[in-house]
């Protein structure tokens, strides 16, 4: 599915006063492509991302997924179509303190329905194993590593095989070594699952992995190349 963001803006009042994030940003991201959002803190990253994956709203422009306008729809109607469309990766793993691995990966499975209790169970066992974990399955978020959290959410982002994943700073909080084991990750799952994979990050051994780097300054974009080295 393609992205098109046309004249994407977004203020927040901070202090009583407003504070323009993002400032007209224009973007097409084609599908299947591996993009990497880059720029210092501050410059409206995690913000692109959110609007992009259609968790917030922008105060003014559009974000286009496929033939879906986000904005025409409702805040239920974006939630359906997240669920059924995209996974999402957020730098503190966000997942379910009182479930298991196996249990949070199963999350998604059962909210969108569709699938039997043992078909669910075996796709989640299937992603885990993939990630990895199949020894660590009934374990809690507590008794994991940072990287296997990390691991755990990715596979939970994966489990209703979207279209496109959305990644915020993932290796942000693991060492380097256990950076580079789910760089190779989400490499190779975007490859396999055709995915497109978008993330924000400051990870430079990341960026280069992409094959497009868009970079953020001040809110707007200011430089977009591809892998080859030419300009998009």
């Amino acid at each position: 599915m393609d992205i098109v963001v046309k004249g994407l803006e977004q203020t927040y009042l901070s202090g009583g006063r407003p504070l323009k994030v993002l400032h007209a940003v224009d973007l097409e991201i084609e599908a299947e492509a591996f993009v990497a959002i880059v720029g210092p803190s501050g410059s409206g990253k995690t913000t692109l991302l959110g609007l992009l994956a259609g968790l917030d709203r922008p105060s003014a422009g559009s974000v286009r997924i496929g033939d879906v306008d986000l904005g025409a729809l409702t805040e239920d109607e974006r939630a359906r179509f997240r669920a059924e469309n995209v996974g999402f990766v957020f730098q503190t793993f966000h997942l379910i303190p009182t479930l298991t691995a196996l249990e949070n990966v199963r999350v998604p499975l059962e909210l969108a329905g569709g699938m039997d209790a043992a078909a669910i169970r075996a796709r989640a066992e299937a992603l885990l194993d993939r990630v990895g974990l199949a020894g660590r399955a009934h374990h809690y978020p507590a008794q994991l590593s940072g990287g296997e959290q990390q691991r755990v959410a990715i596979a939970r982002a994966f489990a209703n095989r979207p279209r496109i994943l959305f990644a915020d700073e993932p290796t942000g909080n693991l060492d380097a070594e256990t950076g580079q084991r789910i760089v190779d990750l989400l490499v190779e799952l975007n490859r396999e699952a055709r995915t497109t994979l978008v993330l924000v990050t400051h990870d430079r051994d990341l960026a280069a992995r992409a094959r497009r780097v868009v970079r953020l300054a001040g809110g707007r974009i200011v430089e977009d190349v591809r892998r080859d080295g030419d300009p998009a």
